[in-house]
């Protein structure tokens, strides 16, 4: 099994490019965060991620997510990871907990994903949804401690330049569609 993790700044088009993904019938699994927020604030909580417990549900549903995932294909694409929530984490200026840490050493040990991450870059704005409320410049930044929090832990990161949604799932499905190296 191959588990591909695409990832970058909030508003580069992830989410976008991974329904073209399943359209094309590529295993993806959706994004923990997005669903953490979603429930809290279904809930009536404005602001969960400003929650001590928040990185700990995060990489807890990532986890789930990951052991859960049906695995009728060599392939499947994961929207993010729990070294984004390491990432997310360190924007937010939260520590880095015991379960994040736990999370990323069983990933790097057992070699849960590719070492090649998908790193779909920003389309040069940000748009801010109830979830996203993040303006461009500091999109940016995310971004950049992404890449660094990914190349800390080891991963080579795989550049999906900003451009045409289609071009993009080509460059995207051109490295899932390789064969085992």
């Amino acid at each position: 099994m191959r588990r591909y993790i695409l990832t970058g700044t909030p508003g580069a088009g992830k989410t976008s490019i991974l329904r073209c993904l399943a359209e094309r019938r590529y295993e993806v699994v959706e994004e923990a965060a997005t669903a953490v927020i979603a429930r809290a604030q279904a809930q009536g909580e404005g602001e969960p991620w400003a929650r001590a417990s928040f990185i700990d549900e995060v990489v807890g549903l990532q986890k789930q997510l990951q052991l859960g995932a049906p695995s009728r294909d060599s392939v499947q694409v994961f929207d993010r990871s729990p070294v984004c929530t390491h990432a997310l984490a360190t924007y937010l200026g939260q520590p880095v907990s015991r379960a994040l840490t736990a999370e990323i050493e069983r990933i790097t040990a057992e070699e849960i994903y590719e070492r090649q991450v998908l790193f779909v870059r920003n389309l040069g704005f940000c748009e801010p949804t109830s979830a996203r409320r993040i303006d461009f410049r500091e999109s940016l930044v995310f971004e950049e401690i992404h890449e660094q929090s990914y190349r800390a832990f080891g991963f080579e990161l795989i550049d999906i330049p900003a451009g045409d949604l289609a071009d993009r799932v080509t460059a995207v499905s051109s490295v899932l569609s390789r064969p085992d190296s």
